[in-house]
């Protein structure tokens, strides 16, 4: 979209999201496995970035949760978390995502994100959602848990409650609590922000002695980092499914707000805006980002009328860098209450459910992808792949699998396939009627009504003519008839000779014209 001139609007939406954003993307920070300074990395130029190139007028870019936790499954194994190879690595991890995505938007692919079915991208959220609850259990209850695993680890927490403090869970329930209320009190209310300077208040005066965030380095984003560019090829496929994954999102978010007020959006142009945002996200040293649909909503809300109002965002995040040692005494259970109050809704019950009606086939698909998702916990892409290959495996039981019945009446036989037909599906009509044929000797005349078959490819159609032409050949006549519009370019090159008079008729024609 074309910038115009930021309005009044955009700056009370974009220091509005900042007061939102900045606390999150601390949060997000630790959720990745770095600093929690690193979030504010991931959110001050990326912001401004995609601000230049966005195609909605709403999308408010930075850390996610999604993203953050995609991130730690990617490097955790490779480094560990908070060192300055796994940074290194996380940057490049950025710049591996925004080339893929840039790469995608230029050459129109940015419908590319559709690739992922409904029930993968649902039963994965799902599963990521209980993973980031998982890993922020620890840090509500104060409980040192080791290097166990996300799993492990929360189990860990929730089974020693002796070991818990009860100022780090009070800190915790009142951040949620406040979170909570806060669309309650405005829906403008920053109820993150207010939560995090309660907090910082409180833990100071009261002289709390659990984890806390600590001495940040205020100052500007340091610039020049070294990639590891040995470790290239390792974050090639996180890369990708990172691309691919964490553009749904914003996608969906996107669409969707541009159908609610009858905007023009393009896909293909976002996804540019999306990959520059995690190429700066890389050049900051940080970690790679997405679209956030709380903040977008806010955004949106809070008057945004172009996306000049993401730019502020970033810029108002950049005048707020050196204010960062003022949050030391912030508990980092308060941001554990954040990521939770955050991801809880990506546990979509309703969905699940909905899919589970309509198709269990689709919901062996979800489930399974929410199932390896957690089993292959913390390489949680593998869960994503792990659903991609449940969603072919289903499509092509599907596609290998056609319906065919058959009715005889008098001396003629009626075969009804429905569902695909090519060449490996259309052997199951034959099957069908030399069965028949040879069960019943009277039957002179087969048809073949089309009328239930939703594609005929070349392929199925030139298997189907040769059947035809044998039961031709040994004196049966046959037809083809109720050729649907679909199938009607493959019928006229194979299956013109056979084809009835009246297309929408089941009664056979006299042989073959």
């Amino acid at each position: 979209m074309r910038m115009v001139r930021p309005s009044t609007g955009d700056v009370v939406a974009g220091v509005s999201v900042a007061m939102v954003a900045i606390p999150q993307s601390l949060a997000y920070a630790e959720l990745a496995g770095l600093p929690s300074v690193y979030g504010l990395y991931a959110l001050a130029l990326p912001a401004l970035a995609a601000a230049a190139f966005a195609s909605s007028p709403y999308l408010q870019t930075g850390p996610v949760a999604l993203t953050s936790l995609l991130t730690f499954g990617a490097l955790s194994t490779l480094a560990e978390p908070g060192e300055p190879d796994y940074i290194a690595r996380a940057a490049l991890l950025a710049l591996l995502v925004g080339a893929f995505r840039v790469v995608l938007g230029l050459v129109r692919l940015g419908r590319a994100a559709y690739l992922l079915s409904e029930p993968v991208l649902t039963g994965f959220t799902a599963g990521a959602a209980v993973l980031i609850v998982a890993s922020q259990l620890p840090k509500v209850f104060d409980a040192a848990v080791g290097d166990r695993g996300v799993v492990a680890g929360a189990a860990a927490a929730l089974s020693h409650p002796s070991e818990w403090s009860w100022s780090a869970v009070g800190f915790a329930a009142g951040a949620a609590a406040v979170i909570l209320a806060a669309p309650r009190l405005h829906r403008l209310f920053p109820g993150v922000l207010a939560a995090v300077v309660a907090g910082v208040a409180v833990s100071a005066a009261a002289g709390y002695s659990g984890s806390t965030v600590g001495r940040l380095e205020g100052g500007f984003i340091p610039l020049g980092i070294a990639f590891e560019w040995s470790s290239a090829a390792d974050l090639l496929v996180p890369a990708a499914v990172i691309a691919l994954v964490g553009f749904a999102e914003p996608a969906s978010i996107a669409r969707t707000l541009a159908r609610t007020d009858r905007l023009a959006w393009n896909a293909d142009r976002e996804m540019i805006g999306q990959g520059v945002a995690n190429l700066a996200a890389g050049v900051s040293g940080a970690f790679p980002v997405g679209g956030s649909f709380s903040r977008s909503s806010l955004n949106r809300l809070a008057g945004a009328a172009s996306a000049w109002s993401g730019a502020v965002t970033g810029a108002s995040v950049l005048v707020a860098l050196p204010l960062l040692p003022l949050i030391a005494d912030l508990p980092r259970a308060i941001l554990g209450a954040i990521v939770i109050s955050a991801v809880v809704r990506l546990v979509d019950i309703r969905r699940l459910w909905k899919i589970a009606v309509q198709s269990p086939a689709q919901a062996l698909v979800g489930a399974g992808t929410l199932a390896a998702t957690l089993a292959l916990a913390p390489r949680v892409e593998r869960g994503v792949m792990v659903g991609i290959g449940l969603a072919v495996a289903v499509h092509l039981y599907r596609e290998l699998n056609v319906t065919v019945d058959g009715e005889r009446a008098g001396d003629t036989l009626t075969v009804s396939p429905r569902g695909v037909l090519w060449f490996a599906t259309v052997p199951q009509i034959d099957r069908l009627i030399r069965t028949e044929l040879a069960g019943h000797p009277d039957l002179a005349a087969v048809t073949v009504h089309l009328g239930g078959v939703g594609r005929l490819d070349y392929s199925g159609a030139l298997a189907l003519s040769r059947i035809l032409a044998e039961l031709a050949a040994a004196g049966v006549a046959v037809a083809v008839t109720g050729v649907p519009p679909g199938a009607a370019r493959a019928v006229r090159a194979h299956l013109s000779a056979y084809e009835g008079p009246d297309p929408g008729a089941v009664s056979p024609s006299t042989g073959p014209r």
